[in-house]
């Protein structure tokens, strides 16, 4: 495992020493199911891999608060809740929305020049998200899938 893993093993070592329960068993889950995705591909994962992965368990603990909101269970959201800020310790920064912006409107420039300066529109949807998603990782920051299409979507609507 790469970096992601590295700190992980470190953080649960502190986590056992401390008796912090919740915590250990928190970052063991995380752990396991980093391990669990390597065994199913046979080689290390990659920082990128690690992130996926995180990102997954993220949107599921924040589907099961939403869920135990709904449900009228404040106690497991709130667990819920804890296990997503340790989570999220892991992750890159969050990106503001003025750097998505300008990482977006940075794709789209850079699919202008692609396409012999012609600005794309609309129907090009696809292509200028995993242009933009690109220029985000390579940033080094993560953002929210909605609200890079969201700006996807609103920048290529004015050509």
């Amino acid at each position: 495992m790469a970096a992601i893993g590295e700190k992980l093993g470190a953080d649960i070592i502190t986590a056992m020493k401390a008796r912090e329960q919740e915590k250990l068993t928190t970052l063991r889950m995380v752990k396991s199911a980093l391990k669990n995705k390597e065994i199913d591909k046979r080689e290390a994962l990659t920082d990128a891999e690690e992130q996926s992965i995180l990102t997954t368990l993220l949107k599921q603990r924040r589907e099961s608060v939403e869920q135990f909101t709904k449900g009228n269970r404040p106690e497991l959201a709130a667990k819920e809740q804890v296990e997503i800020g340790l989570i999220e310790a892991y992750m890159p920064k969050e990106a503001s929305e003025e750097q998505v912006r300008r990482l977006v409107l940075l794709a789209i420039d850079q699919m202008t020049k692609n396409a012999s300066g012609v600005r794309p529109g609309p129907k090009d949807m696809g292509p200028t998200m995993r242009v933009a998603q690109q220029f985000i990782q390579a940033d080094g920051v993560r953002a929210d899938g909605r609200m890079v299409s969201e700006m996807v979507k609103a920048e290529l609507g004015k050509s």
